[in-house]
């Protein structure tokens, strides 16, 4: 997520990179990937945390407060989803960093809300023993109680807790199931009546001696604190006051010699505790075994992005009509009530006329987040990934970076941020390098107002997909084959490697919750909409003010005769080769701040008011000044263009300085300049 969401009531909301406040409570919430750690999370603090059922959603640390009934804050912080904390990749090593304390940003947590998946206890249980050798106050939380149950599984919670010396609580995070008994432990822990995991371990390591326990694992602070939990707190709660201000002191643990070793006592412990895995989802096998096959697995994921663009053209389209209307209206009501001047020309010909005709897009780029959530909520992305490995592993990157590239469909931002789910550097590196090729949701305001100048809307499969939609399809496959063959480029040269194996754990399908749903669209309209108000609003805004000078004897000059108009010609040249003249060469320009201001821009250097994709007088505009090769050129020079000043910061931000963003933006802007040549050539 970009940013986060309204707070509920009793929850103060905090910046997603804020800093924790010295002397604040801090709880970190930690899990494996798919856990629903970002859902309970959400509950808890009401930030609209983006959440998936995929890993690789959060991998940033977020951070979220929570008011306990005294009017005292607990920070919560969201870590990513890890199994352990190897820190092979960089969402690991933020979680392992801030547990420990060596987070730059914020202390080391008070207490740890530990989560796991319920229905996969027993691999999931590999992240609670070091977890619990960090010696901070833990909660567990078996989330998806419901499920396990409903499939047949149990787990005996008071003895899993007796086992582990921890509070253990079962939970539905999804329907807000356990919450009570999840913020009566953030209660204990903001009034320092919680005992630290390395105090119990201590206790019950005195008391047992150093003898191996009857299963024949040796003591360690997961397995040898036999004490219950609340034995623990109360044998500890005479240093209490104590404890807040001095942290549990961490022991020393035996070092496990093998994963087998560790692996038998994991399941030793889940036989102690009496679970019972759940029976095989009877749903996910036999949708596994039509969307994983090897044939109709790629067949089906190619209609199902077939029909989501047909959508964005079909189902987008009244709404963005209803849209235009308003803006339309709007601003023939505000243009009558001011008086002729510059400011009604500053409000009316800069401020509605390029703010509006961004806006317009809003029900494209919602109808894009509506699939991508329901593929992603409903289990289907991961398996997608494992579709998609079969050919990475050829190109040289995992599965694994599949994840980030789907996700660049809706922005590279933060899809360049998941690419630390990649453990390994170059794979990372590579991923990084080639998710601006995915078609953003940025470059749909581009694409749809191109094609509805350009290509004639006319059927190609009967009712299933028009020439337009076709088109937009083909556009997005040739970022898609763009991405691919960079990435074999890169793999065999600058980045060669070996390439690294890709292992996922695979979730069961769920039903997509419409709240889950609603909460990511929300997001996504106030995302754009706040995109418009600062950057869109900011550019329009000086190219207006760059069509009102020179002045003539008070007047505003022609657009071919003001500042703008004549930058455009001082750059015209280079240009021409690829069919643009200086109208198109200022867009591009303008557009490095967000692609989509290069509607505004043409809607203000034609002098159209209402400039739209569906306008008709900007179709009109365009298609006398271009012709169709040159329409396909300039549609091939956004497929490829590095035109985004954020994706550029976070790539530096992410690789660590300026040598990758700086090849990056000369390589992509390259390959847009001959793509576009050869279009105009050709057609």
């Amino acid at each position: 997520m970009d940013e986060c969401g309204v707070a509920t009531a009793g929850t103060r909301v905090e910046s997603e990179s804020g800093d924790a406040r010295s002397g604040s409570v801090l709880v970190a919430l930690v899990g494996p990937p798919n856990s629903g750690k970002s859902t309970l999370f959400n509950q808890l603090t009401g930030l609209r945390q983006k959440v998936a059922n995929f890993p690789g959603v959060t991998v940033e640390k977020r951070l979220g407060h929570v008011r306990m009934s005294d009017g005292r804050e607990v920070g919560l912080v969201d870590l990513p989803g890890v199994h352990g904390f190897a820190a092979r990749s960089l969402d690991e090593k933020v979680a392992k960093d801030v547990l420990e304390g060596r987070a730059p940003d914020m202390p080391q947590p008070d207490a740890v809300l530990l989560v796991v998946d319920s229905t996969r206890l027993e691999p999931q249980l590999m992240l609670v023993e070091p977890v619990l050798e960090l010696g901070l106050p833990t909660l567990l939380v078996l989330n998806m109680s419901d499920e396990l149950e409903q499939r047949g599984g149990s787990v005996d919670a008071d003895a899993l807790a007796e086992r582990l010396g921890v509070e253990v609580v079962r939970a539905n995070a999804r329907a807000g199931e356990g919450l009570d008994r999840v913020r009566a432990f953030l209660e204990r822990v903001a009034a320092g009546q919680v005992a630290g995991t390395a105090e119990v371990a201590a206790v019950a390591a005195g008391a047992a001696g150093p003898e191996a326990d009857a299963t024949g694992a040796r003591p360690t602070a997961s397995s040898a604190a036999a004490m219950p939990a609340g034995d623990a707190a109360a044998a500890s709660s005479a240093g209490s006051a104590a404890a807040r201000t001095a942290r549990p002191r961490r022991i020393e643990l035996p070092v496990l010699e093998t994963y087998v070793d560790r692996r038998g006592r994991i399941r030793g412990i889940a036989r102690q505790a009496r679970y019972t895995p759940p029976a095989p989802s009877w749903l996910t096998e036999r949708l596994d075994a039509v969307f994983l096959h090897k044939v109709w697995g790629p067949l089906i994921f190619f209609v199902v992005v077939a029909l989501v663009f047909q959508a964005i053209f079909a189902w987008a389209e009244p709404f963005m009509d209803g849209i235009e209307t308003l803006v339309e209206v709007s601003g023939a009501w505000l243009g009558e009530r001011l008086p002729d001047n510059w400011i009604r020309s500053l409000l009316i010909d800069g401020v509605w006329a390029g703010v509006g005709s961004v806006v317009v897009f809003l029900p494209q780029i919602l109808i894009l987040f509506l699939f991508i959530g329901i593929l992603e909520d409903s289990g289907y992305m991961a398996r997608a990934a494992v579709i998609a490995d079969r050919m990475m592993y050829r190109v040289g990157l995992q599965g694994r970076a599949f994840l980030p590239l789907l996700s660049g469909y809706a922005c590279a931002v933060p899809a360049i941020m998941a690419a630390r789910t990649v453990e390994d550097e170059r794979d990372r590196l590579a991923t990084i390098f080639v998710v601006p090729f995915m078609t953003c949701s940025a470059r749909l305001p581009v694409y749809t107002m191109l094609i509805a100048a350009f290509i004639p809307d006319r059927p190609v499969l009967g009712p299933f997909l028009g020439a337009q939609a076709a088109t937009l399809l083909g556009l997005y496959l040739l970022g898609a084959l763009a991405a691919v063959g960079t990435a074999f480029l890169l793999k065999r040269t600058l980045l060669r490697g070996e390439s690294t194996t890709f292992m996922m754990e695979l979730p069961p399908y769920r039903l997509p919750t419409l709240r889950s749903l609603a909460i990511r669209l929300l997001d996504r309209a106030r995302i754009f909409l706040r995109r418009v108000g600062r950057v869109i609003l900011t550019v329009t805004v000086v190219l207006w003010a760059l069509t009102q000078f020179p002045r003539v004897d008070g007047a505003a000059p022609e657009v071919d005769d003001s500042a703008l108009g004549r930058i455009g010609q001082v750059i015209e040249p280079v240009i021409e080769p690829l069919g643009f003249d200086w109208r198109i060469g200022v867009g591009i320009i303008s557009s490095l701040a967000a692609r989509e201001v290069i509607v505004g821009t043409l809607g203000t250097i034609y002098g159209i008011e209402e400039a739209t994709e569906t306008s008709t007088e900007l179709r009109d505009r365009l298609r006398q000044d271009l012709d169709l090769g040159s329409g396909v050129a300039l549609m091939v020079f956004f497929a490829f263009a590095l035109q985004c000043i954020s994706t550029i910061a976070v790539s530096r931000r992410e690789t660590g300085g300026w040598k990758w963003p700086a090849l990056q933006w000369a390589y992509m802007l390259t390959l847009a300049v001959i793509g576009a040549f050869v279009a105009n050539r050709i057609l």
